[in-house]
């Protein structure tokens, strides 16, 4: 029987996991000596290489000496916690890593919460100790106090650390040792990680964690074998979620080996592989002994917070840039979808329309930048948040945010926060001058706040926040005060018209882009939306002039991307999204409708 351990790869965002992994793999001879591979090389898909993030967890597989580590990478940011949430499940140890001199954030309390309620014991690696204003030993502290605020148990808080530089290729037990290599960590790995629990002799029992599709093999599943064996060939019962039973056989069973995918015959418990040949196969289904099935509990994750319309678009630009532009290709794309992702939810609101559900606005705008890159062209409305009832009390989810700026920002910060109803937990100087607030805030606030923070820090502020808990309705949130500009003609925006808008705001168009009535065209210098005309081109006369005309210069527009509409939009308005633009607009294109509506929101708002 071939020795075995799992371990999953946590930590806040952009603490070094994937380059972790990534030496883990060069350093084990995974990789042959002449094999060229790219930086970041578990981060397969095309929005991970261009951002730099993992939004998909990915397994892959080494071995070292005579054991096989399964490995598996698992997303930073807080939108993706779902996908650390089931990843945790399939394993027996995490590599907790944190950075030597950011420590623990928001996100590392939340991954490291989840492993110690399922009792994990973690291997904290402190990374990046190169870094000129690391502290390990304040950060170890950190962590300390931290697994003891999280209830953790006598096992927990013995836990082994290392210190490492992941992009220099070394990890040492104490900070004075010489930096060579990972071994290490290696010996960490086969020392703490206890071995998978279950035997090959049992029934089986496994369970699928990730989905995968192949053109050929249909759908694949990703799944932990707990007890007993899967061979090729076999037939086995496959036990969903919600119960109902279906008999298939295997036709493919897939090992791992670094990014190589092997054919096999046959894997024993405590093995992670993929199987093809059952085509309802869903995450969370059990795949079973036929003749003494026992399935295994069905996952549990939080529920999303955060919720947004998707809909047809129906502007007088519909269907000229986009491929899919119907309800039903719209429908079939997201419910392909829901399938593999278990922490977001969708469900039809009539009209054309969905309500797609996930944990934050960084999700939410990741799928829909994949939809618009597969040629679909739709509406998105305001993101808001999901609001529940608990004993005739309206509740709302509240975030754990912790904000670094420099000194002479922070009174700006606090004041922002305060008036989007957030409550400041701590205030602490850091080493290199700049200062951590800590707050909780309704997820509420943080719609549309990240801009607004940026400008107020000069770009010098970082902020991260994660799901704390549903706490009691807190009141209205303070919201965007500049009005929009708004254009009132169908047509070309002309330069001349545009020049002379620019007084009136900041621009979102250049000359030439096409536009419509009812269409955003800018953001307004003053509060109250505007009706403009950007089409307006100069009168030509046939007098002559003494002087030769004024040259047009023009302010470079505002650049709109998926990310900063959905933070800019209001209720009132929309975000048109196509293989080739992303545009906002008015819900109402008629500006008759909109003045009345606007008069009614006000005489209620009295």
């Amino acid at each position: 029987m071939q020795k075995i351990k799992n371990i999953a790869v946590i930590a806040h965002v952009d603490h070094g996991k994937t380059t972790l992994v990534d030496e883990l793999l060069q350093q084990s001879g995974t990789f042959a000596a002449h094999q060229q591979v790219e930086e970041r090389a578990m981060d397969s898909d095309a929005i991970e290489k261009e951002r730099g993030i993992t939004i998909l967890s990915k397994n892959t597989a080494i071995t070292y000496g005579d054991h096989k580590i399964n490995i598996i990478d698992t997303p930073g940011h807080a939108d993706f916690g779902g996908e650390v949430e089931r990843v945790l499940k399939m394993v027996d140890g995490v590599l907790m890593l944190v950075d030597a001199q950011e420590g623990a954030m928001p996100q590392t309390k939340f991954v490291l919460k989840k492993a110690v309620e399922l009792g994990l014991i973690p291997v904290v690696v402190i990374n990046k100790i190169d870094k000129d204003g690391a502290d390990p030993e304040r950060v170890l502290d950190e962590m300390f106090d931290l697994l003891v605020a999280l209830d953790a148990n006598e096992e927990q808080l013995d836990f082994p650390v290392l210190y490492a530089a992941a992009r220099d290729g070394y990890a040492k037990w104490e900070m004075e040792d010489e930096n060579k290599d990972m071994t290490p960590l290696f010996e960490a790995i086969l020392e703490k990680v206890p071995y998978p629990q279950g035997s090959p002799d049992n029934d089986t029992q496994a369970q699928v964690f990730t989905l995968d599709s192949d053109n050929f093999v249909g759908r694949i599943g990703i799944t932990r074998i707990f007890n007993g064996k899967v061979k090729k060939g076999d037939e086995y019962l496959l036990v969903k979620a919600c119960g109902t039973k279906s008999k298939s056989r295997i036709s493919k069973l897939i090992g791992f080996k670094g990014l190589e995918r092997i054919e096999i015959q046959e894997a024993e418990a405590g093995d992670i592989v993929a199987i093809a040949g059952f085509n309802d196969i869903d995450v969370g289904d059990s795949v079973c002994d036929p003749v003494n099935p026992v399935a295994l509990d069905p996952m549990h994750v939080e529920e999303p917070t955060l919720s947004v319309i998707m809909s047809v678009n129906d502007g007088p630009l519909a269907g000229t840039e986009g491929k899919h532009v119907t309800s039903n290709k719209i429908r079939d794309r997201l419910e392909k979808e829901m399938e593999t992702n278990i922490a977001m939810r969708m469900e039809p609101t009539g009209d054309a329309a969905f309500k797609v559900s996930g944990r934050g606005e960084l999700q939410i705008g990741i799928l829909a930048e994949n939809m618009r890159r597969e040629g679909f062209e739709f509406l998105l409305a305001r993101p808001e948040v999901v609001v529940k009832e608990e004993d005739g009390v309206k509740m709302e989810p509240f975030e754990h945010l912790v904000v670094d700026v420099p000194e002479e920002f922070q009174g700006v910060a606090i004041e922002k926060l305060g008036k989007r109803k957030a409550e400041m937990t701590s205030l602490n100087p850091m080493p290199d001058g700049t200062v951590r607030l800590e707050f909780e805030i309704p997820a509420r606030g943080l719609i549309g706040f990240r801009n607004e923070f940026l400008t107020d820090t000069k770009g010098e502020g970082i902020m991260n926040h994660s799901y704390l808990e549903y706490r009691p309705y807190s009141g209205t949130v303070e919201s965007r005060t500049p009005g929009a500009l708004v254009s009132m003609d169908n047509g070309e925006a002309v330069a001349f018209s545009i020049f002379n808008l620019q007084a009136r705001g900041i621009m979102f168009i250049n000359p030439q882009d096409k536009v419509y009535s009812g269409m955003v065209i800018g953001e307004s210098a003053r509060p109250g939306d505007l009706d403009v005309n950007p089409l307006k081109g100069k009168q030509l006369t046939n007098m002559r002039t003494s002087g030769a005309d004024d040259a047009i210069k023009l302010v470079p527009p505002r650049p709109i991307t998926l990310e900063s509409a959905m933070e800019w939009i209001e209720d009132d308005e929309l975000i048109e999204i196509t293989p080739i633009s992303v545009r906002i607009r008015k819900r109402s294109l008629d500006p008759v409708v909109r003045k009345r509506l606007a008069r009614d929101k006000k005489n209620a708002d009295k």
